[in-house]
């Protein structure tokens, strides 16, 4: 609701399998279903040309991306944007247009819009799946020429076993992979053997695309001893300090970027819009530290967030679910490593009812997160085990020691 009312949409397209839905958002604005009658209008309809033809500025699609608050903000991306992004790609990870795209990932995450876009430009073959179905990936990948596959954590270990099942030799891969940094390193040399194809290395967002730093690739069959990346090509990147001063080699600093292939700021966001482009660099909120090779390595999060399987998750938005219990005090959720999906979330709950329990609180979710937000785990605490600073607020990776230390000791 907060995404669809945020852009103040003039009408809503829905499948059929999506109509009961829909129907929760009629007021927002009109329902418009794919099917039949949609067909019939739409042949029905006389074609017309726009008035003006489409600026490079003009917006060609907006994606959501959460907030430090935990509402989703919506990226608006640019024509400009998509083709800088395209040529970037085809600058560091070259494809040509013999070589499709699997889009299996959602169209609404730009690890696949993105994707879509530059093969399409290209002139090549997009080939859409309802979803991630390990056997059916497979049977693709033995009988497609593929330019990059998609394969987050957590879906490389069953995409392997299907490969298994399949016994049919790949057809051939030229890049595959992203979000190395949360693949166990022998799972990333064992699809790139499998594949005969190296696995991306790559530090991106919704944002700016494959940028700033996705250049890099971890050759075949290799387990990667460190994940220093390099930066991608057509932009300008900077490391700075809180001050937006420029810091040395080896010191770690907020990555600020400029680059054709920025998005064009946050939908009817000037305050954040303000604040994160100032100065005409975009500051994305992750540290880094510049090596003297030039190479990057990645250092923490700047505002505290969770990679799980793909998908950015803020704290922020599960807590609000929980605390809108009465019997919840307090509620914080922290990321923990997980070798399936990469990090899941795990909530450390304050009752105010000690009959409160984790169904309880899981039940708070079902209806209001999306499923790959539910905490994997509630650890119940007094409020006084929840560390603070001198200010008051959570000191969220001491929780994460804590919690390292309980499953060692077990």
């Amino acid at each position: 609701r907060h995404c669809l009312k945020l852009v103040s949409p003039k009408m809503i397209f829905i499948s059929p399998r999506n109509r009961d839905l829909g129907a929760k958002y009629i007021e927002i604005a009109p329902l418009h279903e794919f099917g039949p009658d949609y067909e019939a209008a739409l042949s029905a309809s006389e074609p017309t040309c726009p008035p003006d033809p489409c600026s490079p500025e003009d917006g060609v699609v907006i994606l959501y991306t959460s907030g430090t608050t935990g509402l989703p903000k919506g990226a608006l991306i640019s024509h400009r944007a998509e083709i800088s992004r395209t040529s970037a790609q085809m600058i560091d990870l070259p494809t040509t247009l013999d070589d499709a795209f699997v889009a299996w990932a959602p169209l609404f995450h730009m690890v696949s819009t993105d994707s879509v876009f530059a093969t399409l430009i290209q002139g090549g073959t997009v080939i859409v799946t309802d979803g991630f179905n390990p056997t059916e990936l497979a049977n693709i990948v033995t009988t497609h020429q593929l330019g990059r596959l998609t394969l987050m954590p957590g879906m490389i270990e069953p995409f392997l076993s299907a490969m298994n099942d399949v016994g049919r030799p790949v057809k051939g891969v030229k890049w595959a992979g992203v979000m190395a940094d949360l693949v166990p390193r022998k799972q990333i040399a064992e699809v790139t053997t499998l594949l005969n194809a190296p696995y991306l290395n790559s530090f991106g967002s919704t944002e700016t695309g494959l940028a700033p730093a996705s250049a890099g690739l971890i050759p075949i069959g290799e387990v990667p001893e460190s994940l220093e990346k390099r930066q991608s090509s057509l932009c300008q990147i900077k490391l700075v300090d809180p001050d937006d001063t420029e810091v040395k080699i080896g010191e770690p600093g907020e990555l600020a970027i400029r680059s054709p292939a920025l998005f064009s700021g946050y939908w009817n966001n000037e305050a954040t819009n303000t604040v994160d482009f100032r100065g005409g660099w975009f500051h994305m909120g992750d540290v880094f530290i510049r090596n003297s090779d030039h190479s990057l390595t990645f250092v923490d999060r700047r505002k505290y967030l969770i990679k799980s399987g793909g998908e950015n998750i803020y704290p922020a938005e599960i807590e609000r679910v929980l605390l809108s219990d009465p019997r919840v005090a307090d509620a914080v959720v922290v990321r923990k490593p997980d070798p399936h999906w990469g990090e899941v979330p795990v909530a450390f709950i304050v009752r105010n009812d000690e009959s409160l329990n984790g169904k309880d609180l899981l039940t708070l979710c079902l209806d209001r997160i999306a499923k790959y937000k539910w905490p994997k785990e509630f650890i119940f605490v007094t409020d006084v085990e929840l560390p603070r600073s001198t200010t008051g607020k959570i000191m969220r990776h001491e929780l994460e020691s804590r919690m390292s230390k309980i499953e060692a000791s077990e």
